[in-house]
């Protein structure tokens, strides 16, 4: 499984350990990540997603994963994600 929030996109990072001495090895920057389940209000159904935690605090803040999904670019989503979406597009579309 990669190290990668399934709403944001956001991944793993490189850089550098600096030293006292100022020495620089490389290293890591993982992202918070958190296997999360959110409530879906359209589909009426929870949804599993692996996310970073500041997505979480996204998704929140824009008032839930539907919310969310809606604003949200297909190209920074997972294929999960991207899957939720068109079936809440799909829900919204029929409903109207």
């Amino acid at each position: 499984m990669s190290r990668r929030c399934e709403l944001t996109g956001k991944a793993v990072l490189s850089g550098h350990l600096v030293s006292h001495s100022n020495r620089k090895t490389k290293r890591k920057f993982l992202p918070n990540l958190c296997n999360v389940t959110l409530l879906s209000d359209t589909l009426k159904r929870s949804v599993r997603l692996r996310i970073s935690a500041n997505a979480l605090r996204s998704v929140e803040h824009r008032g839930g994963l539907d919310a969310f999904l809606a604003k949200a670019k297909g190209d920074e989503l997972s294929q999960n994600a991207r899957t939720i979406k068109r079936e809440i597009e799909k829900k919204l579309a029929s409903a109207n």
